[in-house]
C-alpha cells in the first residue's frame, strides 16, 4: 500500500508537495488542474516496470495501454528539456524484507516493512536516463539501509553506488557500471561487481510486486453486450475499460468475502447483488449460462420498476457504467491498489451516495479470514461522495485517517493541490472557493431574479411604487 507520493516536474506538475495516501484517497479539481496526471503517472511507472524492455526509463504506452503519454518532452513540465523529472513514493511491503551482509557484518540483521524510493530523469539529447535512485527499508521510521545509484555530473554514462551497508568488491570485477534497469532497477553489474550485493535484487523485486499490485479502470467503460463468451480463463484484472468484467465475475464465483469479523461470508454473486442493491439500482442480478454444453453467458437484472428479468443492455446505462467498478473492487487479489477515474459516471446522485458506503465496505473487506488491505485512488467530481464520506467519519464507521482528499487548481499557469482537512466530526476546515461551484452564489441570484421577474409581471418596481 503507497503511504506518500510526490512528484515533480510532471506535465502540470512543477510539484504537488507530499501527497498523504490513504486506503481511500480523493483527488477532486477543476477540469484540466492536473489531477488525472497523478494516476496516469502511477500508470505509466506500472507500464515501464511490467514491460520486457528493461532499456526503457519510461514506457509512455501505445493504443491498447493504460495511459499514452508521448515522448519525454510531452511529459516534462513546460516541455521543457532542461528540467528533470523528480518523484519519490513510501509504500509497505507486503511481506516484510531482511537479510544479513554476509562478508562485512554477518550478525547485522537490515530489515523493515518499509521502502522509501525517490529518482531522478532527466534528458541527454531528447532521450531520458536516470540521473539517480535511491532506496531507504525502514521499519516504525527507523532507517535500516539506504542505497543509491547516480550517475555523477561529470561523466556521461558511468554509474556509481553509495549505501551505508558496506559493500565488497569481487575479485577481478573492474568495470564499471551500467545504466539502471528501466527508472529502478539495479542492473546485474552491481551484483557481478560486489561480492555481497544480492540484496539489491530484493529491492528490485519488491518494486516489482509493487506495481504488479496495480490496476487502472478507466472513465469510460465500454457498453453492455447480450452475450459473453468465457472458456474458465481468469484475467488479471476487469480491464482499463471494463471490457473484461463479466470474465472476472465468472472466474471469482468460487470466493467468499464478508466485511467484518462478526458478519457471514457471501458468495462473489452475493457481494454484487447486494451492493447493486444497497445502491438502490436493481431488485436482483444474475450471470447464468445461456443453455447447457455452451460458454456464452447472459447477465440478467430485476430493476425496481419491473418483476420481471431483463438484460444488462435493456437496463439504464449507469448500470453497466458502475458494474466494472464494483467487480474490480472485489474481485482484485489482496494487497491492490486500484485506480479509478469517476467511478460514478452516469449514476443518480442517490446512488453516488451509496457508492461511497460500498468504497468503505472494500477497504474493510475480508477474504478467508484475513484482511484484504485494498488501497482506493479515485479521482472524483462527486459531491455526493464526498459529503456520504464526510457523514461515516462522523458515525465512526470509517476512520479519519483511512481517508485523504485533495483538490487540485490553477494558480497562475501552475497546477496546485490542496489537501483538504477533515477533522474527526467529518468538517472540511478549509472548504476551496468554488469547490463545487458557487452553490450560494447561485441561490442568491436566482432568489433575486426570481423577485425581480415577480415584481415584474406583477407591474411592481422593486422598491418603488406601481
Amino acid at each position: 500500500m503507497l503511504k506518500t507520493l510526490r512528484i515533480k516536474n510532471f506535465k502540470a506538475w512543477k510539484d504537488t508537495g507530499t501527497i498523504r495516501m490513504a486506503p481511500i484517497t480523493l483527488f477532486f479539481g477543476v477540469n484540466s488542474s492536473g489531477k488525472s496526471s497523478i494516476g496516469q503517472f502511477l500508470m505509466m511507472l506500472k507500464q515501464t516496470a511490467v514491460s520486457s524492455d528493461r532499456r526503457t526509463v519510461f514506457y509512455p504506452g501505445r493504443d491498447d495501454s493504460a495511459v499514452q503519454l508521448g515522448s519525454f518532452r510531452d511529459m516534462v513540465y513546460g516541455r521543457d528539456l532542461r528540467k528533470k523529472i523528480e518523484f519519490e513514493y513510501k509504500w509497505s511491503a507486503a511481506v516484510p524484507l531482511s537479510f544479513k551482509n554476509p562478508t562485512s557484518d554477518p550478525e547485522r540483521m537490515y530489515s523493515g516493512n518499509e521502502l522509501t524510493f525517490k529518482a531522478t530523469v532527466q534528458s541527454d539529447n531528447k532521450i531520458p536516463f536516470v540521473r539517480s535512485l535511491s532506496y531507504e527499508l525502514s521499519e516504525a521510521d527507523k532507517r535500516s539501509l539506504s542505497v543509491e545509484m547516480y550517475r555523477p555530473d561529470e561523466t556521461k554514462a558511468k554509474y556509481r553506488v553509495d549505501t551505508d551497508y558496506e559493500l565488497k568488491r569481487s575479485q577481478g570485477r573492474a568495470w564499471s557500471l551500467g545504466a539502471p534497469a528501466c527508472f529502478y532497477g539495479f542492473p546485474d553489474e552491481v551484483v557481478a561487481k560486489y561480492q555481497n550485493a544480492d540484496f539489491v535484487k530484493d529491492l528490485n523485486f519488491q518494486h516489482e510486486q509493487l506495481f504488479q499490485s496495480i490496476s487502472y479502470l478507466g472513465p469510460l467503460r465500454i457498453r453492455a453486450k447480450k452475450i459473453y463468451p468465457w472458456a474458465g480463463v481468469k484475467p488479471e484484472s476487469v480491464g482499463n475499460s471494463g471490457e473484461n468484467t463479466i470474465t472476472a465475475f465468472l472466474a471469482a464465483q468460487g470466493r467468499r468475502i464478508n466485511f467484518g469479523h462478526y458478519e457471514r461470508y457471501k458468495s462473489f454473486n452475493e457481494v454484487i447483488a447486494s451492493k447493486l442493491k444497497e445502491m438502490r439500482l436493481i431488485e436482483d442480478f444474475k450471470v447464468e449460462a445461456i443453455a447447457a454444453q455452451r460458454q456464452e453467458y447472459e447477465v440478467k437484472l430485476k430493476t425496481r420498476s419491473s418483476k420481471d428479468w431483463v438484460e444488462l443492455p435493456d437496463v439504464g446505462f449507469g448500470i453497466s457504467q458502475v458494474l466494472p467498478v464494483l467487480v474490480q473492487c472485489f474481485y482484485a487479489p489482496s494487497g491492490s491498489i486500484i485506480i479509478m477515474e469517476q467511478p460514478e459516471i452516469h449514476l443518480h446522485p442517490d446512488a453516488q451516495s451509496a457508492l461511497a458506503d460500498v468504497m468503505i465496505d472494500v477497504i474493510n473487506s475480508r477474504e478467508n479470514g484475513n484482511e484484504r488491505n485494498i488501497q482506493l485512488i479515485i479521482e472524483t467530481h462527486s459531491e455526493y461522495f464526498l459529503r456520504r464520506l464526510q457523514r461515516r467519519i462522523a458515525e465512526e464507521k470509517i476512520e479519519r485517517d483511512k481517508a485523504s482528499a485533495y483538490f487540485a487548481k490553477i494558480s497562475g499557469k501552475q497546477s496546485r493541490l490542496e489537501p483538504l482537512e477533515i477533522d474527526r466530526f467529518g468538517n472540511i476546515l478549509n472548504w476551496p472557493d468554488n469547490f463545487f461551484g458557487d452553490e450560494m452564489g447561485d441561490i442568491m441570484k436566482q432568489a433575486k431574479s426570481a423577485l425581480k421577474r415577480q415584481s415584474k409581471e406583477e407591474g411592481v418596481t422593486p422598491g418603488g411604487d406601481e
